[in-house]
Formats: structure tokens, sequence, C-alpha cells
């Protein structure tokens, strides 16, 4: 059986074709369009350029298909709300699908949050593949979440479950664009990296970093950081020590309540691999409870890459279908 999976991005939309193996045999790349109706038009004609490709494959002609959205996606597969996606905010996602592809005719269709379609691929494929119990953590401009619980994925009653991003950590802190304040993500992201390498460097305490920046404190972002952490900067690794502290607050938070066997984090920040894990290891240790006799939380990177949520995005459509991915 094959499955076809639709990312869709703030700037690209990833497709591909995928095998219950997790092969990947097709594969394709377009600029994101920015309004309800041309996005649907142009996911539309992707899945049956896709589908094609996959017919020759033994897929046959309407292979089931998982689209992955940023946003809040509820259970009919309406995105209710995309703030990176203004302009397809309120597009029924799937019923728009089905008339483009033909009522009588339309393939399977599941629509989920991007996030929760990285985390299935992750666990059918990726890092967390073998385990029942994961926590997929994506680090970028926020924080975005996804948690398979006993090899099903958990959406909650309304589909709604994964905005880990929002968790208050500090309620005197800084403004998130939620409306609240001291979210997570304005602590643990790359935006969040960003916020304390500005405050280290408007105290005159991260030279390469300002010099990376051009010369100005206040144009300091998380990549400069990053850059300056791989060129061995010691206060590079000071802040990214006080980031890792933040980050494990999260996810020590998350694994009391939901006990997973792993923790999977993607995003480009774990490009910095052990600079950046082993210091958040080293800080969830120091917060989760009964660390001393708890089994070990695996904290891992995530290993499928850019593809996680277009590969996810297939493993949904599997699952809508009625074949089974994910571990029990």
């Amino acid at each position: 059986m094959i499955s076809v999976g639709l990312d869709v991005g703030g700037t690209k939309v990833l497709g591909v074709a995928v095998d219950a193996s997790g092969t990947v045999l097709a594969e394709e790349r377009r600029a994101t369009l920015d309004s309800g109706a041309a996005l649907l038009d142009d996911l539309a004609d992707l899945y049956q350029h896709l589908a094609a490709e996959a017919s020759e494959h033994g897929g046959g002609t309407r292979p089931p298909v998982g689209v992955g959205v940023p946003g809040l996606v509820d259970a009919k597969g309406t995105l209710v709300f995309a703030p990176n996606l203004r302009g397809a905010s309120g597009t029924d996602m799937r019923a728009g699908l089905v008339a483009r592809l033909g009522q009588d005719r339309a393939p399977v269709i599941q629509v989920d949050n991007d996030a929760t379609c990285a985390a299935a691929g992750e666990s059918a494929f990726g890092a967390g593949s073998g385990r029942p119990d994961v926590l997929f953590v994506i680090l970028g401009t926020g924080i975005g979440g996804g948690i398979v619980a006993g090899g099903r994925l958990l959406r909650g009653s309304g589909n709604l479950s994964g905005e880990i991003g929002h968790v208050v950590v500090d309620p005197q802190g800084p403004p998130c664009g939620c409306g609240r304040r001291g979210c997570w993500e304005r602590y643990a992201s790359g935006s969040g990296l960003g916020r304390i390498a500005r405050d280290f460097a408007l105290a005159g305490r991260a030279t390469r970093i300002i010099s990376l920046a051009g010369g100005d404190a206040d144009a300091v972002r998380g990549e400069h950081v990053m850059r300056a952490l791989a060129d061995g900067d010691e206060q590079a690794a000071i802040i990214v020590e006080e980031f890792a502290w933040w980050l494990a607050l999260g996810l020590a938070n998350l694994a009391n309540v939901l006990d997973p066997r792993v923790i999977v984090i993607g995003g480009g920040l774990v490009r910095a691999g052990e600079a950046l894990l082993g210091p958040v290891r080293a800080a969830f240790l120091s917060q989760i409870e009964g660390a001393n006799v708890r089994s070990e939380i695996e904290i891992v990177p995530a290993s499928l890459g850019d593809r996680s949520g277009a590969i996810g995005a297939a493993v949904i459509g599997f699952e809508a279908a009625g074949t089974s991915i994910l571990s029990t």
C-alpha cells in the first residue's frame, strides 16, 4: 500500500508518496500559495502528480492522502487559525480537496497540524520508531509538538492538542503572540534563544555574537549564537546552557504528565548536536520528578530531517485508511 503526504509550510509545500515501510517513492516541492482557494488548487494538483507516480509502484490510482498544515486544525479538517498562513485561515481543507478531486472519486483524506504529522513520521520511521510513547518537539520560530501515546496519536477532544509552546512557564514573562505572557516558546524556541542572547549582548557579554550580527546587539538572533557556538565561543556556550535550562523546564513538565519513552527534538537548532542536547539532558534530569527511580527518558534528535512532516502526513493517511503504521 502507498500513501501520499503533503506538508504545507509558510513558504513551501513538500509532497511525498511513501510505502508502508517508509520508503519515499516520489517527492516534489512547490512554493506555498497564500490564499486558501489557490492553495487547495495546488494541493489537489500535487496530489494527482504524486498519485500518478505512486500508481507505477502498484499504489493504485487513489492512494490515501494526509495533509499537514501550520496551525489549529479541527476534527473536520478545517484550518481554524494559521498565524503563518493567514490567507488560508478558516479554510475547510478536507472539503475543499474533496471538491477538487471529485466527490465520487476523492481518496481518503486526513488533515492535521504539521507538528502532529511530524510526530507521526518520527514515531513510525524516524527517531521514535519502535517506541509506542513518544513526545515530539519541534523548535522553530516558536515551538510545536505532537504526542504519540500507546501507539496512537493524541489529538484531544477538538483535535487541537499539541500546542505545547503555549504552556506558560512564567506568568510575568515577556508577551507572546498568542496574547498571554511567559509562554514556553518565548524562552525555548529559536526566537527565544535570540532574546536570551540579546540580553547577554546588551550587557556586553557576547562579543563574538555581536560581531556576527554586524556589530549591532539589537540585531542578534539565534543563528548568530549557533554559529558562534560552532566556532567554540565560550560566551555562546553559556547562553546555550541558559537556553537549555528553559528548554528542559518545559520538557520536564510535559514528561511528568505524559511519561514518554523518548523525546524527539526537531528543527534547525538540533543541528548543534551534543553541544545543545548534552546541556538539555543534564538540565532535564535536574528538573524531572523522580529522576533517580524512573526509567530513563531518552532525548534524541529527529532523524527524518525536513521530510518528517511530509512522511508523517503520509502516515496519517495510512492510519485514516485503516492501515496501522505507528508502534503499539
